[in-house]
């Protein structure tokens, strides 16, 4: 196991367990990380923790966590106030319940991890429940304490493995019904809905992983080498707004697409097929008078 695991400990379903280990299933590629610099000197700008109302400066050590009840009312809480709230660990991931794998929305998925057996004489018991959970579409549910706090989690089959989300919890998610309030109730019409499903499937194809590709990351870096050889950065500018503003024919719109889409198809289906050849006409014999 190259990677360093976050959280060992043993998965168990009733009198069924096995050791396994957490492995983080995202990783920092190298992301870029900027500074604050003073233009005119080119030095980095240093932070400062300042008292807001006497504007001193205060040393991060001496400095304390608070919790505001009231506006400017502050109840002070020390490291021995957090631990005695901390969640007594545990070295196991009981297993509490069985839900089916599509019943929780992806909203509550928060952070994923990498399930893996941690000794040889693990394999067994893992690849039992790891084809169990796919072979009966179920996901399950226990609880784990990660980083002094204890989270909901989610356990599913993933390739050869396992993979564990953290769940949000339902106050930490904004209500869907307040967030839609103003999307119409009512069903558009069916030919238009009809004409979007045909472009739909004109359109359809294979999940790509360079489909979730950060462009604008890629672009940046990009600018950024051509700022460091002294390059002039040039911004293309932003196609204009259409005249026709919102007032859209969707019907038209969706017939134009098709026929975009199919044009686009039947263009490539030609370029393939090879064009027989005319036949030669033979030319008639004029009559002598």
């Amino acid at each position: 196991m190259s990677d360093r695991p976050i959280w060992r400990g043993t998965l168990r379903l009733a009198l069924v367990s096995c050791r396994i280990a957490l492995l983080p299933a995202r990783q920092e590629r190298n992301n870029l990380h900027f500074h604050l610099i003073n233009p005119k000197t080119g030095n980095r700008i240093r932070t400062r923790t300042v008292d807001a109302e006497t504007g001193r400066e205060v040393e991060r050590s001496a400095l304390v966590r608070g919790f505001e009840f009231e506006k400017g009312q502050y109840v002070l809480l020390t490291d021995e106030d957090f631990e005695s709230a901390r969640v007594e660990s545990s070295n196991t991931l009981a297993i509490a319940k069985f839900v089916k794998a599509g019943s929780i929305s992806p909203l509550y998925f928060e952070n994923s991890y990498y399930l893996v057996p941690q000794e040889d004489e693990a394999l067994d018991v893992y690849a039992v429940l790891r084809d169990a959970l796919r072979k009966s579409g179920m996901m399950a549910l226990s609880r784990l304490v990660l980083f002094r706090r204890e989270r909901p989690v989610a356990i599913l089959p993933l390739e050869q493995g396992m993979v564990l989300h953290t769940l949000q919890e339902e106050g930490d998610l904004r209500d869907a019904q307040e967030a839609f309030a103003d999307v119409p109730k009512a069903s558009p019409d069916a030919e238009m809905v009809k004409l979007a499903q045909q472009l739909i499937a004109r359109q359809a194809g294979t999940y790509d992983p360079a489909d979730t590709e950060d462009r604008y990351e890629a672009r940046l870096r990009e600018v950024i080498e051509d700022r460091r050889q002294g390059k002039t950065i040039t911004v293309e500018p932003e196609e204009e707004p259409s005249e026709r503003g919102n007032v859209v024919d969707l019907m038209a719109a969706l017939r134009a697409s098709l026929k975009k889409s199919s044009g686009a198809s039947s263009s490539k289906h030609e370029s393939k097929v090879a064009k027989k050849p005319s036949a030669k006409r033979t030319p008639a014999k004029r009559k002598r008078a």
